[in-house]
């Protein structure tokens, strides 16, 4: 397959035309399994070039650098600085994580880690301060809203909803179908691992809620309940 046929496979499916929302984004026609191969391969590279190719104008080289931080992150365990760094770095270039995989690929590995770490001061749990996801949440930027929603992911894995909850309902009313989707899915994970939790939220703001979110977020209940949350029977 040539570059052009490539390019013009992806842009559909990442909306790239005229009024959509990845307008404008050209692509190389680049799988991600070589993506990412890439980044491990230049784990060492300085952060300042990795920002450049943030700003790239082909897709396939943004995404490059976002796997190029999670590498760097997640290598770096032992040193904290350089994450703070790149956490750093993330929000201060959040707009140019510019699609929905560009987000749901770093945020909960980035964003997630790094806002859950707690540490211990005088026996008393010390958290972390996530009020940057409540400013994203409430954003008029479409990708520092879905960032806000993606970081819970890291939470919810560890049983942690309060945050995933709080985010969801400021994000009810949101116009945009990729929010209604991000919503629904961190919903359906809560669920995953706690249903009452999830089915207590629901019942809750099911009858307001976007009818894809509600979709998304009972998608692995039994048809018989799923037929009630649609129908307004609950």
């Amino acid at each position: 397959m040539s570059r052009r046929d490539n390019s013009g496979t992806f842009q559909p499916f990442f909306k790239s035309g005229v009024g959509e929302y990845g307008e404008g984004d050209k692509f190389w026609g680049i799988r991600v399994p070589a993506l990412r191969q890439i980044a491990k391969q230049n784990v060492a590279t300085p952060l300042d070039e990795i920002v450049t190719l943030l700003y790239h104008d082909h897709h396939e080289t943004r995404l490059l650098a976002v796997f190029m931080l999670v590498q760097i992150y997640e290598k770096n365990k032992k040193s904290p600085d350089i994450q703070q760094q790149v956490f750093d770095l993330y929000l201060i270039h959040s707009k140019q994580f510019n699609n929905w995989d560009l987000v749901d690929s770093s945020a909960h590995k980035i964003c997630g880690p790094h806002l859950y770490n707690q540490k211990k001061v005088n026996q008393e749990i010390d958290k972390q301060d996530r009020s940057i996801l409540y400013t994203y949440a409430k954003s008029d930027n479409l990708w520092q809203r879905r960032i806000a929603m993606m970081t819970t992911y890291y939470f919810i894995k560890r049983d942690d909803y309060q945050d995933a909850f709080a985010l969801a309902k400021i994000l009810l009313n949101d116009q945009h179908d990729l929010i209604h989707k991000i919503v629904g899915w961190m919903l359906r994970e809560v669920g995953n691992r706690n249903l009452m939790a999830e089915r207590e939220f629901l019942n809750q703001h099911y009858q307001v809620m976007p009818r894809t979110m509600l979709r998304y977020a009972i998608e692995k209940f039994d048809k018989p309940l799923r037929h009630q949350y649609l129908k307004g029977l609950i």
